[in-house]
């Protein structure tokens, strides 16, 4: 994967995923007085609690417990406040191409061949992510057998520190327009909820367009009770084995960012060590730490503390396939604000902007053709695309996610070493229900494209087919191109797929925890993050990443 592959990679991946555009902010951090640099910690600690991963669930958790107990997070990245690479939406492009230890997010390309990224950063994904928020569905709450009252309760929670009503603007309205009019009925207005119909969903950005995250969940905290450690990679999780029915966990062992070694440890029989380093994290940690597949751990020299065969199995990520559609009219710039929620199991959204479609069109062929698409065919795209909008370029995007999936892959370590990225596979569209969502999906895009509501934001000499032909044409992974992909739907979803970064599994409840998130086999040990989800909740995951966190608080404080 040479230099060239990590430049297109940014430069599709944050024009077609991220969606930002115009947003150059840089927030004052909040008076977290227990927030300091691993570096500044005693070489021993004993606290209550002690979580791994100050993410999305992480800091959800930290907030509730320490209303009770003592807390210590232990955060492999930095601070999201005061970055203008994470809060200034413009550096976008910087965040991605940025593979230096101190960036917010770790690259990382799947065994599919698709590009991808995981958080490394206070708040996790959401600190990355383009903002939208919808909760699970009443069925999804029902078969995880969370108490539904409790699930609400810490929705609002969430919902009272970061979450807005998004202002709809043209473009946006249009969409939610062209839904109706595409028969993905009823309109449910604005909403949390997730309903069939269109809607319009919550956002994690204010209406000044300021980014809030779960690390402001942290201003819930008892600061007298918590402390988070930045720049803390966790190594593993140390365990006593002998004289016991089954191994405790002790304590951890992490270093700081200058490298010196840490320890911190339960201090008591009730505390306890729990797992949030999200769906790559917690398995990669987990084996590390010794618990895992036998012979994989043994291949990598690790001592079998527990032989537990599905851990780093069932993962799952919701491909994404999206359409470029340039603009004959200014747009607004706009991240996920409307969601068309189908019966056949795909969810459609949009977002519009000025770079977005810049970051689709404007790139010399050189820089835009990969391993299995011919420069000719993509310079044939180009210039007709360009002859088009040689004075402007507006525009924006329309992409379907399918539900699930059902198709599922797995993730196994590279080394031993825990600030490496593990060998992740996720067998998109191995199973044929999911490729049927998808082609489903994408009839549901074109119907959009063509609808009455959104033709003043279409050039009337494109067809749809060109912007197809363009979408194969774009090296938006690194997957074999077919002849098949510009003329069948079927081979455009396999050719032309992405990540919505809304990849989960690995640590499934019933698998390898049990309903209250312990892990079985041992003592002392929970995992609450998006590794023991069977499927994606909802349209877009943090909203329930978030209500897990502080719902499994209260319910470890009720134990308490």
């Amino acid at each position: 994967m040479g230099l060239r592959w990590w430049r297109n990679f940014g430069a599709v991946l944050a024009g077609v995923l991220l969606f930002f555009h115009g947003f150059c902010y840089s927030e004052k951090a909040p008076n977290y007085s227990f927030l300091q640099e691993a570096k500044q910690a005693p070489p021993n600690l004993y606290y209550d609690y002690i979580i791994i991963g100050g993410g999305t669930s992480g800091c959800a958790l930290a907030a509730t417990l320490s209303q009770n107990a003592t807390v210590l997070v232990l955060e492999r990245g930095g601070s999201p406040y005061g970055n203008p690479k994470i809060r200034n939406l413009d550096s976008f492009f910087a965040n991605i191409l940025d593979n230096s230890p101190s960036s917010p997010s770790q690259s990382f390309i799947s065994e599919d061949g698709v590009f991808n990224t995981r958080a490394r950063v206070l708040g996790g994904g959401s600190a990355l992510n383009a903002g939208f928020y919808s909760r699970a569905s009443a069925g999804y709450v029902k078969s995880s057998g969370w108490d539904q009252r409790l699930v609400k309760e810490s929705y609002e929670w969430v919902e009272k520190k970061v979450v807005f009503k998004p202002p709809m603007l043209q473009w946006q309205s249009a969409v939610r327009d062209g839904l109706l009019e595409a028969g993905v009925l009823p309109y449910n207005g604005f909403s949390y909820e997730h309903l069939y119909g269109t809607k319009v969903g919550g956002t994690i950005f204010d209406h000044q367009d300021h980014r809030h995250t779960a690390a402001d969940l942290l201003e819930y905290a008892n600061p007298k009770n918590i402390v988070v450690l930045l720049h803390a990679t966790v190594e593993k999780i140390e365990f006593r084995l002998h004289g016991e029915s089954k191994p405790i966990a002790l304590g951890v062992i992490f270093r700081d960012e200058v490298g010196m070694r840490h320890n911190a440890y339960r201090r008591d029989s009730k505390s306890e060590i729990i797992l949030s380093a999200g769906a790559i994290g917690s398995p990669q940690l987990l084996m590390l730490s010794g618990i895992g597949p036998e012979a994989h751990l043994k291949a990598h020299g690790i001592p079998v503390i527990l032989e537990q065969p599905m851990v780093g199995q069932g993962m799952a990520d919701n491909p994404m396939n999206a359409l470029p559609i340039p603009s004959p009219r200014p747009v607004e710039n706009s991240l996920i604000q409307v969601v068309g929620i189908t019966t056949f199991g795909s969810y459609i959204e949009a977002a519009s902007g000025s770079d977005i479609i810049r970051s689709w069109f404007h790139r010399p062929p050189e820089q835009s053709s990969n391993a299995s698409t011919t420069p000719k065919g993509t310079e044939k795209a180009l210039k007709a695309m360009n002859t088009m909008m040689k004075a402007t370029v507006r525009g924006g995007i329309i992409l379907e996610k399918i539900k699930g999936p059902i198709s599922t892959g797995h993730l196994k370590l590279r080394t031993t070493n825990p600030e490496d990225n593990p060998y992740v596979t996720f067998n998109y569209f191995k199973e044929p229900e999911d490729l049927h969502r998808c082609v489903e999906g994408m009839r549901t895009i074109i119907k959009v494209i063509n609808s009455k509501a959104f033709s003043k934001f279409r050039f009337p000499h494109i067809p749809v087919q060109l912007l197809i032909d363009m979408m194969v044409n774009l090296p938006v992974n690194l997957r074999p191109r077919h002849v098949g992909a510009s003329i069948f739907l079927e081979q455009f979803c396999i050719d032309t797929v992405m990540t919505i970064w809304h990849y989960h599994g690995g640590c499934h409840v019933g698998r390898v925890v049990d309903p209250d998130y312990k892990v079985i086999g041992v003592a002392g040990l929970r995992i609450i993050d998006g590794s023991t989800f069977n499927h994606s909740p909802g349209t877009n995951p943090q909203a329930t990443v978030m209500m897990l966190g502080r719902y499994m608080g209260e319910k470890i404080l009720g134990e308490r």
